[in-house]
């Protein structure tokens, strides 16, 4: 395990050399200077745990040196010492920011255990950093896949509403990718740092679902040997994701309706009204409308819930995403399962940008998973995808789903296809997919602006995210 580092700034040489001297043997790395300024220096392009600073010093106190450290080194762990333990000390130290402090002559045992609180809890408070880091990174709304007119859209409304703090409905059919959207909004919110409570209303038995939002109280119903906190009291501060929301039972949409116009709920076999901030993010797959004209669902609970509605179309309405998402699962999956593949055949890619994926963007990322499996060389052929996809039927469904189109219609998604077929095998270059293609690189571009097809930097992966529920 690496040492933890520790800095001291302290004017008497003796007092320095001691602290110096005993931490080193403690198995600390120590980095010891005279003074503020000094301290300052040494901070420069260097890492340290935690800070040791004497709150009289001469060119810059502890007090300046505190501040200082505060504005330049917001994160870094600073710990007092002084001869003068007063309770005015004490509270200047803190109020500029200081974590704790230590009255000279300074107590080595007492020093040794709060240097090994403070550093496990800033160890703590860095690693929850990155992670959050890692977590909003992995889903911000820009690394989704997407090139296609209608996820410009889709995806121009989520920058729109992430900022604020309104009730969303996202809709779409299963496997379109609603929680990904709902997993964005959030971590390109305000709330981003607090909690982000997922609740599957369709994966809990009904007569569990209140108890599970909501908490109970000892004694509220057989087996409740405790009080339960619910997932909206989890959530208090930040945002919950209501999946499948239209399958409520009509008590629980009593309650979620008094949490949206009063922000407060009461436990299960409680009377005592509990507060909560918290926003509200809700996905379906079920036609609401539907449900409402046959009584399923309240209509005045649909209203709060839809202030803003987001409809994700599905994969076979955004065909150009498709060889994104195809190279982008892969990548993943060869990668997963440590091999070497290096692409797809024609006709294996043909198969896949024909089919018309009724299990949208989850559908694709399991047969493309499959295929990395089942492969046996460097390259995805016919033989690795399932027979659905060569039967005739699929070209069938392939035909049907295109019925209602114009003959100019249908000659331009082929065109569109093959000019993003082209781009991606080439990497983007625009030159050699022209080549390939059999026209100039002034028609292709003409091409591109037409059908709004829009390149990545190259510094940067064609594909970085899938949508996937």
């Amino acid at each position: 395990m690496e040492k933890a580092r520790i800095l001291i700034a302290e004017d008497e040489k003796n007092q320095r050399d001691l602290l110096e001297g005993f931490l080193k043997k403690e198995g600390f790395s120590v980095e010891a200077v005279a003074n503020g300024r000094e301290a300052l220096q040494e901070l420069e392009g260097n890492f340290f745990d935690v800070a040791l600073i004497d709150y009289k010093m001469p060119e810059l106190d502890g007090l300046q040196t505190l501040r200082e450290i505060r504005n330049l080194y917001p994160d870094l762990p600073v710990v007092m010492m002084t001869a003068y333990g007063t309770v005015e000390t004490a509270v200047a130290s803190m109020k500029e920011g200081a974590l704790d402090y230590l009255t000279k002559p300074i107590d080595l045992d007492e020093l040794l255990l709060m240097l090994q609180k403070v550093i496990e809890r800033s160890t703590l408070i860095r690693e929850n950093k990155e992670l959050r880091a890692q977590l909003q990174e992995r889903y911000k709304f820009t690394h989704i896949v997407y090139g296609s007119p209608k996820m410009e859209e889709v995806m121009g409304l989520v920058a729109r509403v992430a900022p604020s703090q309104t009730t969303v409905l996202i809709r779409g059919e299963s496997g379109t990718g609603k929680e990904l959207v709902a997993n964005a909004i959030h971590y390109a919110s305000p709330r981003s740092e607090k909690p982000w409570i997922k609740v599957s209303c369709a994966a809990i038995p009904e007569t569990l679902l209140e108890s599970e939002l909501f908490g109970h109280e000892r004694g509220a119903f057989t087996g409740a040997t405790n009080r339960r906190i619910g997932r909206f009291e989890e959530a208090d501060g930040g945002s919950i994701f209501l999946d499948e929301i239209g399958d409520l039972s009509p008590s629980t949409q009593v309650k979620l309706l008094r949490i949206l116009q009063d922000k407060e709920f009461q436990r299960l076999g409680s009377n005592q009204s509990l507060k909560t901030d918290v926003r509200v993010i809700t996905a379906t797959h079920r036609n609401l409308e539907e449900a409402i004209q046959k009584g399923l669902f309240r209509e005045d609970l649909y209203y709060r819930l839809n202030v803003i509605s987001i409809v994700l179309p599905l994969l076979r309405e955004r065909r150009e995403d498709i060889s994104l998402l195809i190279d982008y699962f892969l990548k993943k999956y060869s990668e997963e399962n440590q091999k070497s593949i290096s692409d797809i055949s024609k006709e294996a890619r043909s198969l896949l940008l024909r089919y018309p994926y009724p299990g949208n963007v989850r559908e694709l990322e399991n047969l493309i998973e499959r295929a990395v499996v089942l492969c046996r060389g460097e390259l995805i052929t016919t033989q690795d995808l399932p027979f659905h996809l060569k039967e005739e039927k699929s070209e069938k469904l392939w035909e049907s789903s295109k019925k209602e189109k114009s003959l100019p219609e249908s000659l331009e998604e082929i065109e569109k296809d093959s000019i993003l077929n082209a781009l991606h095998q080439h990497q983007g270059v625009q030159t050699k997919a022209a080549e390939r293609l059999g026209i100039s690189e002034r028609v292709l571009r003409y091409k591109m602006k037409k059908y709004r097809i829009r390149l990545h930097p190259p510094s940067l992966p064609l594909a970085k995210e899938q949508l996937e529920e």
